[in-house]
């Protein structure tokens, strides 16, 4: 069992300090509560400082603060990442100490100024080498046709990427077992396995209902309480605009902190995402300035990167995961639009990002067999049916379908649907739940009654 002298001596050793999930990675038996405790006293005896707010609070020994400690190598912003000369200026500037950069709060002005469809942050020749990169054998068929095709492939790699963002210790391979298996990682902290959960929810919920979804208030705020549930301090905060000011750690930036004036500049930044016509302008534009507004207690990033996929999935493309981006690189990008409104050093980091993603799609796009179109064309009935034949465990399973395809299916197309719907029926599991709106304690219910029906007959 690990003691408070274990957990102090891991922070004294770690010259770049450690936030709260790292340092409960290292000592996976210790109660988080338990954690906190011990750090809160070790600050108020002057053994620990701490920086930043939130989850990104980092702790450090006596003596040590974020500005003053040396730059590990992996926090260094990375070569491989191209930079142009105004990119390399923000990194300049944002690799400061924040005593020496200037506090700021948000400019209105700079959410004002852009135009749909006028103003670009991605030039016309940009937004050709993101098409061609992103482009799939999918991309005449109907929206989201893509996305659903390779969603169990992206629920694992949007999932595993944007949680390492935000410092989740899980690594891929425990990803994929804990989103096909539901068996979490030994050793990690339950706020770790949450936050990929979540992502998980979130991601079904884009794709799932990619044709009633959008850039609205409705869309943002069930996709942030997905992300956020179970998260926040205040449970209330889970899909409700800021109401109270934040901090940003290892930032001089200073959001907006009267809700007023974050709903109406929320309405303004939505109405204009919905306008863009171009996928990679508009998923850009939001991840610009929906962290930059932090309309939500915690978790702004997080849903800045899964709204941004949005109109990729509308349209057919390869979706944005994340993979392989290195959090000083982004941290650093979104910090240049904090503090200096500037889009230069994310839009170098986006290109980046985006080619890394396609390139792990090459061989899925190369191979993917076309959807089949009668369960594309039926999936409302197919997902409904399945719901329904859960939910009234009591009722003949083979009735129920039948009588939702003769209600709902033209007769050339009866036996072809019924078929489809027994077959998912016969390999449902935990993982595929959420797909139909079902919860674990309804599938082992009608399971149990699957097996107690023979000998009640």
């Amino acid at each position: 069992m690990s003691t408070a002298h274990s957990l102090l001596e891991s922070l004294r050793n770690a010259s770049g300090g450690l936030m709260l999930a790292e340092l409960l990675a290292q000592h996976p038996d210790v109660p988080r509560r338990t954690a906190q405790r011990w750090i809160s006293q070790w600050i108020e005896d002057g053994q620990v400082t701490a920086s930043g707010e939130g989850r990104a609070r980092r702790y450090f020994r006596a003596g040590m603060t974020e500005a003053s400690a040396p730059l590990p190598e992996r926090d260094r912003f990375p070569d491989y990442i191209p930079l142009s000369a105004d990119s390399r200026d923000i990194a300049t500037y944002i690799d400061q100490p924040p005593e020496a950069r200037k506090p700021v709060g948000y400019q209105r002005d700079f959410l004002d100024a852009y135009q749909p469809n006028v103003t670009r942050y991605l030039s016309e020749s940009l937004r050709r080498q993101l098409h061609k990169m992103g482009k799939t054998a999918q991309a005449d068929a109907p929206a989201g046709t893509y996305s659903r095709a390779i969603l169990n492939r992206l629920l694992i790699d949007l999932s595993w990427a944007s949680s390492h963002l935000e410092g989740n210790t899980y690594s891929r391979l425990d990803t994929r077992k804990l989103i096909e298996h539901g068996k979490a990682a030994q050793g990690k902290a339950a706020i770790e396995t949450q936050m990929i959960l979540n992502h998980k929810t979130a991601i079904e919920l884009l794709v799932e209902n990619i044709g009633t979804v959008g850039f609205d208030r409705y869309t943002l705020l069930n996709l942030h309480s997905a992300l956020s549930e179970n998260l926040l301090p205040n449970p209330a905060d889970e899909g409700r605009i800021r109401q109270h000011v934040v901090d940003i750690g290892q930032s001089v930036y200073r959001p907006l902190s009267a809700p007023q004036q974050i709903e109406e500049a929320l309405e303004v930044l939505l109405g204009k995402a919905d306008q863009i016509d171009d996928p990679f302008e508009q998923s850009f534009f939001v991840l610009v300035h929906l962290p930059y507004l932090q309309p939500f207690a915690d978790v702004n990033k997080r849903t800045s990167r899964l709204i941004a996929n949005l109109p990729l999935f509308r349209a057919n493309l390869c979706p944005l995961t994340f993979l392989d981006v290195p959090e000083p690189a982004y941290s650093r990008a979104i910090l240049g639009v904090y503090e200096m409104t500037r889009v230069e050093l994310l839009r170098d980091v986006f290109v980046w990002a985006y080619e890394r993603s396609t390139q792990e799609y090459v061989a899925i796009k190369q191979d993917l067999a076309e959807p089949d179109p009668l369960r594309l064309a039926w999936r409302d009935v197919i997902k409904q049916s399945i719901r329904d034949v859960v939910l009234h465990p009591d009722q003949d399973a083979l009735a129920v379908i039948r009588q939702a395809v003769l209600a709902k299916v033209p007769e050339v197309d009866r036996d072809n649907v019924q078929a489809l719907i027994i077959e998912e029926l016969r390999r449902l599991h935990e993982g595929v739940l959420a797909r139909y709106g079902l919860r674990p304690s309804e599938l082992a219910a009608w399971k149990a009654n699957q097996v107690a029906a023979p000998s009640n007959s």
